[in-house]
């Protein structure tokens, strides 16, 4: 049995680990493996991991059993909506998923965050999985990104927003 507790500096390399593998398994046939080895390098480095445990207003939860982690979450709040939380990272590995391990990690983290209004998300379109995956959970689609993660990664994501409260 899993359980999901806030994360710690201590468990960063195996969070990493966790994101290098379930990023090629879900996105190797999409981007190709070099370019999702490189998003991986940069997004999911242990350096980059510990700046969102640092947070002040984000939340950042693993799930365990205490012999291993087989998932991870992190949302903050909106750095551009004063009312909005924004759930960045929801992964489990893949001989762990359809077990409910990412809906207990996300019932943690939209608890999280009291004074936001709403929670919003940016996901791959070809990512039917996690498009259902949101879907269930009360997420609707408000748009599209040109480039997810933030700079100008030059993948498309669909934006999408949960009412929270």
């Amino acid at each position: 049995m899993f359980f999901v507790r806030t994360a710690s500096e201590r468990d960063l390399a195996k969070v990493s680990a966790l994101l290098a593998e379930t990023w090629h398994a879900t996105y190797d046939g999409i981007y190709g493996v070099e370019k999702v080895a490189e998003l991986t390098a940069s997004w999911h480095s242990v350096p980059a991991l510990k700046a969102r445990l640092a947070r002040k207003d984000a939340e950042f939860v693993v799930a365990d059993n205490g012999r291993e982690i087989a998932g991870m979450g992190y949302a903050a709040m909106s750095e551009t909506h004063k009312k909005g939380a924004v759930l960045h990272q929801l992964y489990v590995l893949p001989k762990f998923q359809k077990q409910g391990i990412g809906r207990d990690m996300f019932a943690e983290l939209e608890t999280c965050f009291p004074d936001a209004e709403f929670m919003q998300l940016e996901v791959e379109p070809q990512n039917a999985a996690a498009l259902a995956f949101y879907e269930a959970h009360g997420f609707v689609k408000i748009g599209d990104v040109a480039n997810c993660g933030g700079g100008q990664s030059g993948i498309p994501a669909i934006l999408m927003e949960k009412p929270l409260g």
